[in-house]
């Protein structure tokens, strides 16, 4: 699940804040006063967006960032003057005082890039462990040998067998494997 964490040292900021996403249609899944705090509500959530000031109670944005898991965008809301000294690398910021269009066009952009993250991120083919490729060629083995299959005819026999069932490829040489 993909939320918004807003952190701000000043609980009335962090929550005039959450009170203009919500009204443009977001869900903010939680509000905090402290990075660490931030850090752990962003524990079951899967990428989102952390909405940060410059400071916090126990520590600086910087060491929030650092903290960050992958998938998870930062959005810094500072002064200008805190803006200019900041390390902006991968960091998307606004300059306070804001107006809300800006915030809620920033939320769109970094909500689109978390699901473009999280896009490629499923497109991605898992390794696989060596266990896993020899219980492969184990099962293609067998089906050349049983039923006289070339090795691309048995790769392509798992690959069927793995859509078919909705399971992986290599459930799917387990599979035949025991049978």
């Amino acid at each position: 699940m993909t939320g918004i964490v807003v952190v701000f040292p000043r609980v009335e900021d962090a929550r005039g804040i959450k009170n203009v996403l919500v009204r443009s249609g977001f869900t903010v899944h939680a509000v905090c006063t402290t990075g660490a705090q931030a850090i752990s509500a962003l524990e079951d959530l899967n990428g989102g967006i952390v909405i940060s000031g410059y400071r916090l109670a126990d520590m600086m944005y910087l060491e929030l960032k650092e903290c960050l898991p992958k998938g998870v965008s930062m959005l810094l809301l500072a002064t200008r003057q805190h803006l200019s000294d900041c390390d902006m690398r991968d960091i998307m910021f606004l300059p306070m005082p804001l107006k809300a269009y800006e915030l809620v066009e920033a939320v769109h952009t970094l909500l689109r890039q978390c699901e473009r993250y999280r896009k490629k991120r499923r497109e991605t083919p898992r390794e696989k462990s060596p266990e896993e490729v020899e219980l492969i060629e184990r099962a293609k083995a067998l089906l050349m040998e049983k039923k006289s299959m070339t090795e691309i005819q048995a790769h392509k026999y798992l690959q069927k067998c793995s859509m078919d069932s909705g399971r992986s490829i290599v459930e799917s040489a387990q599979m035949i494997l025991m049978m």
